[in-house]
């Protein structure tokens, strides 16, 4: 351990002026003088800590390694600008797998894909405010059914996630390379659950046309549906949490016209934003109907969501990019939506993205 002195060719060209060490480029130092291995632990730490500040105190605790907190934010984001430029390229993450797609209760095996998105706060010109940009989560996942087939073995959900500040045209196209490489072409029944934003279902239905159903993940009705019931019952959190549940019971069980039809009829009291608060809620059940048939989804063996994507959100980009008081520059945004995406997906595709050849740079 410690400092390890070498020496090496430096090479001048005449014609540019500028130098070169091919030692360095073999051996995969980075512009910022760091190994391969530290630049991907630096990476990790910047990726995961809760700031670079952080990232850097955590690199020195943990490894013994001294650098700067603006060595390893440019770390980090340097990283995710690779990441991010592989992903446009349709470059594929280790070898191809072949995940073993569960069967619903028809026999068919299920591949599911699901999309969401999240607002990033953004850092303007002179370090002021700037409106906000929408980071775009999506994942491939084999989720585990309730009921699995006796030939099928319980295993954790499998997921691989990409997420980045796209136009929501751009994101889905990118969708397809993880789901080719997990071979979701070989699976029955391609299955799609959203959260009912504008346009995401389109884009789900133009880059994989083979889907057979979007399903509005029951995680967000189900949010609504606590909140109207808190606001039904403000002084007694029990009767409001009784009432949700009632709700969402019905909602499984009936779907959402049944369940947007008894909350019409519902005999509200008159209390300030209650009466608003209803009408929005029954207008987007209404709204979303079509892909609320839960008792038809669950009769089927499909599954109708749990927050899986909402829960992406939240990992992937919520826990380190919408912390309090921070702001992003558009490109470091990007960048760490990529590197935490592809950290928090199956194992084996951080390794991949690690593991290149140096020499070829």
């Amino acid at each position: 351990m410690g400092a390890v002195r070498y020496r090496r060719a430096y090479y001048l060209c005449r014609c540019c002026g500028k130098g070169l060490f091919p030692f360095d480029r073999e051996a995969g130092l980075t512009t910022r003088d760091l190994t391969p291995a530290l630049e991907r632990v630096a990476s990790l730490a910047g990726a995961v800590a809760d700031s670079f500040e952080k990232g850097a105190e955590l690199l020195e605790e943990m490894g013994g390694v001294r650098v700067s907190e603006s060595t390893v934010e440019r770390t980090t984001e340097e990283a995710g600008q690779r990441l991010a430029e592989a992903v446009q390229a349709g470059s594929h993450l280790g070898p191809p797998a072949d995940w073993p797609w569960h069967k619903d209760y028809e026999g068919q095996r299920c591949a599911y894909v699901e999309l969401d998105a999240t607002g990033v706060r953004r850092q303007g010109e002179g370090g002021g405010p700037a409106e906000g940009r929408m980071a775009y989560v999506g994942m491939v996942c084999n989720p585990t059914p309730e009921w699995p087939w006796p030939d099928e073995k319980p295993q954790p959900m499998q997921a691989r996630y990409l997420a980045g500040l796209y136009p929501l045209e751009e994101f889905g196209p990118l969708l397809r390379t993880p789901a080719g490489d997990v071979g979701m072409d070989r699976a029955d029944r391609w299955i799609g659950l959203s959260d009912g934003g504008a346009g995401l279902e389109d884009r789900l239905r133009e880059n994989f046309p083979h889907v057979e159903v979007i399903i509005l993940d029951f995680f967000h009705p189900a949010e609504k549906l606590t909140g109207l019931a808190r606001l039904l019952h403000p002084q007694d959190e029990d009767q409001a949490e009784d009432q949700a549940r009632r709700w969402r019971q019905l909602l499984k069980e009936e779907g959402g016209a049944v369940l947007g039809s008894v909350l019409r009829e519902w005999d509200w009291p008159r209390r300030p934003g209650l009466g608003e608060a209803a009408t929005e809620l029954i207008g987007y059940l209404e709204r979303q109907a079509h892909r609320m048939d839960y008792p038809e989804y669950l009769a089927r063996g499909w599954c109708i969501g749990s927050g899986a994507i909402e829960s992406a959100c939240k990992t992937v980009v919520g826990q380190r990019l919408k912390l309090a008081g921070m702001r992003w520059g558009e490109d470091g945004a990007h960048a760490l939506c990529h590197l935490r995406a592809l950290y928090r997906s199956e194992k084996g595709q951080w390794d991949a993205f690690w593991n290149r050849d140096y020499s070829s740079n």
